[in-house]
């Protein structure tokens, strides 16, 4: 069945238009030999105006399975986007106005970003409050996102982190993700999974 997208959402926005809204449910988190820790989790994506991005924000409780139940173990947040040539329209770098017009203003320009793989690149910058910032460079095709990363930018004090990857999956209206990171002296193990509902209306509703 085709997805229906409102016509006044911005154009690059379509792709991505899927996850926008609020989504809470429950997960794991574990690596390696460390006890598995049942969570709970809250991730927003939102549109900032007329923007070509998604600002994303991901807080994570312990669960009420928990010994320490409702305690906040992580927040997350950051900037999804379509990957794509930056030029005289966009913003920046710092807080520099844009001086042309943006060429994506349609859905039929958006779709030139489309790739031979049927699918587009995207890009994911986010933040931890523990010494890391994280670029993520990745896919998106239809309902999933898969996503790579080097392990980013770190502060001389942050733990060591050296690569990590996700994928989230729309299954039956429910977001399915997962991230695998290699840290600590190890290579690449499963760390989180959750499995996240809608709590508030989509904008393909």
């Amino acid at each position: 069945m085709p997805v229906e997208i409102p016509v006044d959402l911005q154009p690059e926005l379509v792709p991505l238009a899927w996850l926008i809204g609020t989504w809470e449910g429950h997960g794991a988190v574990v690596y390696t030999d460390a006890e598995e820790r049942r969570v709970f989790q809250r991730a927003e994506f939102s549109i900032e105006g007329d923007q070509p991005y998604l600002l994303y924000t991901c807080r994570t409780w312990f669960d009420e399975a928990d010994p320490t139940p409702g305690a906040l173990l992580g927040v997350e947040t950051g900037i999804w986007q379509l990957a794509r040539p930056r030029g005289d329209h966009d913003t920046g770098p710092g807080l520099m106005p844009p001086s042309a017009d943006t060429p994506y203003t349609t859905a039929a320009a958006v779709e030139e970003l489309r790739t031979e793989r049927d699918d587009f690149d995207i890009e994911v910058a986010l933040a931890y409050p523990h010494g890391l910032m994280e670029h993520y460079a990745g896919r998106i095709a239809g309902p999933r996102v898969d996503l790579v990363s080097d392990g980013g930018v770190k502060t001389p004090n942050a733990l060591d982190y050296r690569a990590s990857s996700r994928m989230y999956g729309l299954v039956e209206g429910r977001l399915m993700w997962v991230w695998e990171m290699a840290a600590n002296g190890h290579d690449p193990a499963s760390h989180v999974s959750a499995d996240l509902q809608r709590t508030s209306p989509s904008v393909l509703d």
